[in-house]
């Protein structure tokens, strides 16, 4: 395969092609939420609880589709097709936003979209790489610093437009994003695998390997893993909910005579990101050196209790503040200690699927960790609803209970994890084993 042979940056061109057509759809994603929540309970005049739903159910079905989305690329579309059509429909429900009287025909038709869009490319990655070529361990982690530049723009310039000069510019400069890598994903098709061929070779022999039943284990372990990750992002989705409405009213946002923009704060997480992505791989690389490489569940259980540790942070300072305004610099520690959670948590439960994806069935598989963001999505709108109901330092506590909790079910989950990866690598060798297919 020529993507094996031809690298940037020391990875296969195919790589940079998906993270840039994902960092722009990211992009348009992470601008429209920057403004959603100001946009409903400022210009719309939607109460605060009612507008927490929306949010909720609004990624909950945008993360909801993709199971269906995974299926109809798997079976009839075939990858590239379902990431064409359903992008050009996430960028026609964008440019619905500008459109007040198309709200919530708008979110559906992104959400619409989006179930085809997302389980269809980081479903290609694997595809990339050889089983035996050591880059493939990290390449998730590299893709998700390449989404996450689309993720640090989207706050700065989605949401500058739309607090500055209309929430109609911040909406519309969201989907020229998703036409953005929409036009990356076509011209750099050629770096991408060839998916006919992949089919021939992937399916073809998984028949005599298979025993009847062979995966069922796999699947009651994900659901577990699933369920776990779903109780954390009932905690972790209040970074786009009613932590934005804790950035507006209970942080002091000025520095001198300036005034920082609420919607700035969004940014630091993806800046993280990529600022702390290379320093944590050299870690994880020097203990796998030294024998200590940690297992997939023991890596997410710590992110899971690292996040629990910011908002216990947030708790601690929304209570010293009382009725006043915290200072700008705890919510900016809070994300430092957020965005470490995350990289041990998120681009770890990704690549746990699309690794124990069942032969021919990558982004159906892929598509199920999207449910898991949708069903966690849910949940946060309803624990969004307490916001308005009891003290903000309290309902930092219970954030930190329910991240605390969803560290103690991965941790849990470790040692049937560990076995059934163990069987898994150990398919891929003999699959490696049998002569590639004409």
């Amino acid at each position: 395969m020529s993507a094996n042979q031809q690298t940037w940056f020391g990875q296969p061109r195919g790589l940079t092609i998906l993270f840039l057509t994902e960092m722009w759809e990211i992009f348009s994603y992470y601008g429209m939420r920057a403004l959603l929540v100001y946009y409903m309970t400022k210009q719309l005049l939607i109460g605060q609880e009612k507008a927490s739903l929306i949010y909720g159910i609004y990624a909950a079905m945008a993360y909801f589709t993709p199971i269906f989305g995974g299926i109809i690329a798997d079976r009839w579309l075939g990858k590239r097709r379902a990431v064409i059509i359903g992008g050009s429909i996430m960028a026609a429900g964008h440019f619905m936003m500008t459109f007040e009287p198309l709200f919530y025909l708008a979110l559906a038709t992104i959400a619409l979209g989006n179930g085809l869009f997302l389980p269809s490319l980081p479903s290609q990655i694997d595809g990339l790489y050889r089983p035996d070529d050591p880059r493939r361990g990290w390449a998730y982690n590299v893709y998700y610093v390449g989404i996450n530049i689309g993720g640090f723009l989207a706050p700065l310039i989605c949401g500058t437009l739309g607090e500055l000069y209309g929430w109609h510019w911040g909406f519309g400069a969201a989907g020229v994003g998703m036409l953005l890598g929409l036009i990356i994903y076509i011209l750099g098709g050629k770096h991408l695998p060839d998916q006919v061929r992949a089919v021939k070779q992937e399916l073809a022999p998984a028949a005599p390997l298979a025993p009847a039943g062979k995966y069922r284990s796999t699947f009651i372990l994900l659901f577990a893993v699933g369920l776990a990750v779903t109780v954390f992002r009932g905690a972790y989705e209040q970074f786009g909910n009613t932590l934005a409405l804790w950035a507006d009213v209970g942080v002091d946002r000025t520095i001198g005579l300036w005034t920082i923009p609420m919607t700035w704060f969004p940014s630091l997480n993806p800046l993280l990101v990529i600022m702390m992505t290379p320093l944590l791989l050299a870690h994880w690389r020097r203990r796998a050196q030294a024998g200590y490489a940690g297992s997939a569940m023991k890596k997410m259980a710590l992110g899971a209790l690292i996040v629990a540790a910011a908002y216990l942070l947030l708790a601690t300072v929304a209570f010293a503040a009382g009725t006043g305004r915290a200072s700008w610099l705890w919510l900016a520690l809070f994300f430092a200690v957020f965005t470490l959670g995350e990289l041990y948590i998120l681009p770890t439960g990704l690549g746990l699927f699309a690794r124990l994806a069942p032969i021919g069935y990558g982004a159906t598989t892929v598509a199920a960790w999207f449910l898991v963001i949708s069903s966690g999505s849910l949940s946060a709108g309803i624990v969004g609803t307490l916001w308005a109901r009891i003290s903000h330092a309290g309902f930092f506590a219970i954030l930190t209970v329910i991240s605390a909790i969803a560290a103690a079910m991965l941790f849990a989950l470790d040692p049937a994890i560990r076995r059934i990866e163990a069987a898994r690598a150990a398919e891929i060798i003999a699959l490696n084993a049998i002569p590639e297919l004409a």
